[in-house]
């Protein structure tokens, strides 16, 4: 099984820039195309939250427009870019996102189980889960010991980042790292929101971040380094199980680039 994800794809409205100066569309655009390119083609899509910069239905009507050409089933998630009732108003077509007070979910027909979790926090950019988000979850992990992959917004860890760290999942990250390591089932948890690829072991398992579908964040691990970003090239990951080997985590660039030779 072939996983792939995006993530902070952060789209306006059409004819928008993102922040002035960022053609989120046109990056989006390409990343779209990149993976309907590959060989062999994903099973799955998962994008990993800020889907749209303001949360307005106009900008996910322009998402699900640059997401059309994909033929795999896509999974999306909110971040603290995102409104959960315009998000579900524009994919009503997607049946597996819930009604209520949160988006979370299960996609149990594949090799690998994904459970989807919301750690939106309405109008703050930090993550938050809280006892209503953790007992879902809690029941859904005592229903199987499959291989599974918990996907989210927010990474629960600090990546030494001054803005993000502040900004992580502050609010109920030591009781999913219990939860977390009760499991041993869990491959991955898979994040986006800091805007770059990043890799810890967290709670017994692998917790990793995919970077933006167009900006990056500007790595600086010095304590007071303010929030910027660069336009570092742009990558999907791409997470391959295997039975008897594992779930292996791969990053393909978007972009044109010489190449490939022989070694």
């Amino acid at each position: 099984m072939l996983i792939a994800q995006i993530s902070d794809t952060h789209i306006r409205p059409k004819g928008v820039l993102a922040m002035g100066r960022v053609d989120t569309a046109g990056h989006l655009a390409r990343a779209v195309a990149h993976l309907t390119a590959l060989r062999p083609a994903p099973d799955v899509v998962l994008v990993t939250g800020d889907l749209v910069d303001a949360g307005m239905a106009e900008e996910y009507a322009h998402f699900r427009e640059l997401l059309a050409p994909l033929r795999m089933p896509v999974y999306l998630i909110p971040g603290n870019h995102d409104l959960r009732d315009p998000l579900r108003a524009v994919f009503a077509e997607h049946r597996y996102l819930p009604s209520g007070d949160f988006i979370q979910y299960v996609v149990d027909d594949k090799p690998v189980r994904l459970i989807a979790l919301d750690t939106l926090t309405p109008g703050a950019p930090h993550g938050e889960l809280c006892e209503e988000r953790l007992d879902w979850l809690e029941a859904r992990l005592g229903e199987s010991d499959r291989p599974t992959i918990l996907f989210m917004h927010h990474p629960p860890f600090e990546c030494g980042m001054k803005e993000f760290d502040e900004a992580r999942l502050n609010v109920g990250a030591d009781r999913l790292a219990a939860i977390v390591s009760d499991h041993p089932n869990i491959e991955r948890i898979l994040c986006g929101h800091v805007h770059r690829p990043i890799q810890m072991r967290w709670a017994g398992t692998i917790a990793s971040v995919a970077p933006s579908t167009a900006h990056q964040a500007t790595l600086d691990l010095s304590p007071d380094a303010p929030l910027m970003y660069s336009m570092d090239p742009p990558a999907v990951a791409l997470h391959q199980w295997r039975p008897g080997a594992g779930l292996v985590t791969h990053f393909s660039y978007v972009g044109e680039y010489d190449g490939p030779y022989p070694f």
